[in-house]
């Protein structure tokens, strides 16, 4: 039996790298546009078949397992283990004595994939890649039905500020979200027209608000997941997740680097000669620090375990960069004594 390759890439008019998102978005559009329902009737069983390849085009792509045992296969997937399977079972059905009517075998142990009014629901292609389809299957008297499709994943941007790291605050979040449309339950058609409310998408707008406690190991550019906290299921089914993706806003005085801070410390220069104890700032609050005798401009202090924390609970460091301060404003006597050192450089 010729079974004819399915390309579901083509069929839905994507790119192999195509995301979920791209996918999803194809598929709607394709969905409403070859509805059988809402085409003329001298057209609707030709948009009855391009609607099946659509919907079976769908049912692999969109599931991560089925998307890559089919991208896997590639060009050679006659040669696979599951279409050699599938080709025996076909010879079987045709040899005598294989029993009448679909797929029925002797004892009466029969397979019915379809729609229940005895037309197959997807294509031959499908069944030999992965088995009988997934809606409406009888095997013996158990019947099978397709899982109902998880909600759609959410992604969005978090700020943050060091001390809500530093300090693990909550913070209270408040982003869109697609939700399923209340009216449709999600098809996106009513009788045989569009959804007034969504448009025939079978999602609207909607809006969600959670809480969340800063992980102490957040940094720039890192994603959190929020399971089950992105869009609406279809009834039955698993909310999508939400990816938040951190951004950490600028401090007027740190700058975070892994788990290390970095800030200046500003000295005079008589504090730099000498050597002094000066004020330096940390994320717990100001300390005194040492500055060492004959310190330079650039010099760089560091203070183990005054930096960011992580997530084992250990610290990073505090890198502090001296910089030295000269006053704008002297008194008649402090400009004495600047000459003075001065000459003795001569």
């Amino acid at each position: 039996m010729a079974v004819k390759f399915q390309d579901y890439y083509q069929i839905l008019g994507l790119d192999r790298k195509a995301t979920e998102k791209e996918i999803r978005k194809a598929y709607r559009k394709l969905a409403r546009d070859y509805h059988p329902d809402l085409q003329p009737k001298e057209k609707q069983n030709e948009a009855e078949e391009k609607f099946k390849l659509i919907n079976e085009a769908y049912e692999v792509l969109s599931d991560p397992q089925k998307r890559e045992k089919y991208d896997h296969l590639g060009a050679n997937w006659q040669h696979g283990d599951d279409f050699a399977a599938y080709r025996n079972y076909q010879q079987r059905r045709q040899r005598p004595g294989a029993g009448k009517g679909f797929g029925e075998a002797p004892g009466g142990f029969s397979f019915h994939f379809g729609d229940g009014e005895g037309t197959n629901s997807f294509s031959d292609f499908f069944e030999a890649i992965f088995g009988g389809g997934f809606k409406g299957e009888d095997i013996g008297n158990t019947r099978k039905t397709r899982r109902p499709r998880r909600g759609i994943d959410v992604e969005a941007e978090m700020e943050v500020t060091l001390e809500e790291i530093f300090f693990e605050k909550e913070k209270h979040l408040q982003f869109s979200i697609q939700d399923l449309c209340t009216r449709c339950g999600g098809t996106g058609i009513i009788d045989t027209s569009f959804c007034p409310l969504c448009g025939g998408s079978g999602h609207i707008p909607g809006v969600k608000n959670i809480k969340l406690k800063v992980p102490r190991d957040t940094r720039d550019g890192k994603k959190i997941r929020l399971k089950g906290q992105g869009g609406e299921a279809e009834p039955g089914g698993d909310s999508g997740d939400l990816y938040l993706k951190i951004k950490v806003l600028p401090h007027p005085r740190f700058l975070l680097k892994e788990d290390n801070l970095e800030a200046e410390l500003t000295v005079f220069p008589w504090q730099a000669v000498l050597g002094d104890k000066v004020p330096a700032p940390t994320m717990e609050g100001t300390i005194r620090v040492k500055v060492p005798p004959r310190t330079k401009s650039g010099h760089k202090l560091r203070l183990r375990g005054k930096g960011m924390p992580s997530k084992d609970h250990s610290r990073g460091d505090l890198i502090l960069k001296v910089i030295i301060d000269i006053p704008q404003e002297i008194k008649p006597e402090e400009e004495e004594l600047y000459q003075r050192l001065a000459a003795l450089q001569n």
